[in-house]
């Protein structure tokens, strides 16, 4: 009898063994809640430091703000406002916003070197500078839309070989400028002008001038042999363009370069 009642005691300590083995019975019950702690006390701090800082501008509101200090000029004197004469100008009213570029364009250019013959010089119009370029028409429309302001010219003769013309072209700003100078850089390097890439004027970047003396002399026959140089810079609004041709075939480059150096200084 013993062994009767024994063996189903020891299945059911077997068959709860069992049961513990299963993977129902290793399978936790819900997590335990972590954290509640850790966040009442961060939004308790939140809370302390917005009402701190209400606090303290409510503190600082009701205060009397505290006086400067007192100057060590308190009246500071101005000359007093003068009526127009004779004498005032467009210059004068602006004298603090006057630009070396705003007075006479013309004053700008460069002189005839000695022993030259000097030409004409002075104040260009548009159509009479756009006759100049091949196709007058495309550059008097190129002029306007780039809103060119002012033209002034100078020209002279060394010789009888070497004809100089050196022009400046002020733009109502520089994106004008820029794009009659990129617009004549672009085509000199081709075989039927320069043909080459030319050289960078000293102390300007590459990209705002450039000096150009044709590869070859154009020679035909009846005719002298032509040879031109080029020279092309920008500086702000204004563009110089400087031509230079020799008919005798002689074109210096360290000629063209400069009068390029010496119109670059005077803007």
């Amino acid at each position: 009898m013993e062994h009767e009642q024994t063996i189903p005691e020891q299945r059911k300590q077997e068959e709860t063994a069992l049961e513990q083995g299963t993977p129902d019975a290793a399978r936790p019950g819900p997590r335990r809640r972590r954290g509640r702690t850790v966040l009442l006390i961060a939004g308790a701090a939140v809370l302390g430091v917005l009402a701190g800082t209400i606090t303290g501008y409510a503190i600082q509101y009701d205060r009397e703000p505290t006086p400067l200090a007192p100057l060590a000029q308190a009246h500071l004197v101005s000359p007093k406002a003068l009526a127009p004469d004779d004498a005032t100008t467009n210059k004068t009213i602006n004298a603090n916003r006057w630009n070396k570029t705003d007075d006479d364009l013309a004053k700008l250019l460069i002189e005839a070197p000695g022993g030259a013959k000097a030409g004409a010089s002075g104040y260009d119009t548009i159509d009479s500078v756009a006759t100049e370029f091949e196709e007058p028409d495309h550059m008097l429309r190129n002029l306007v839309m780039s809103k060119v302001r002012r033209l002034a010219s100078a020209s002279w003769t060394e010789g009888d070989s070497t004809f100089v013309s050196v022009q400046l072209l002020q733009f109502n700003d520089r994106d004008g400028a820029e794009d009659y100078q990129t617009g004549q850089s672009g085509y000199m390097p081709e075989k039927k002008y320069a043909g080459n890439s030319g050289m960078a004027i000293p102390g300007l970047p590459s990209d705002l001038g450039h000096v150009w003396v044709d590869s070859e002399a154009d020679e035909k026959p009846g005719y002298l042999p032509m040879r031109s140089g080029r020279a092309i810079a920008r500086r702000g609004d204004i563009v110089f363009d400087i031509h230079y041709v020799n008919n005798r075939g002689n074109v210096a480059e360290s000629d063209v370069m400069d009068l390029a150096k010496r119109q670059l200084e005077r803007l």
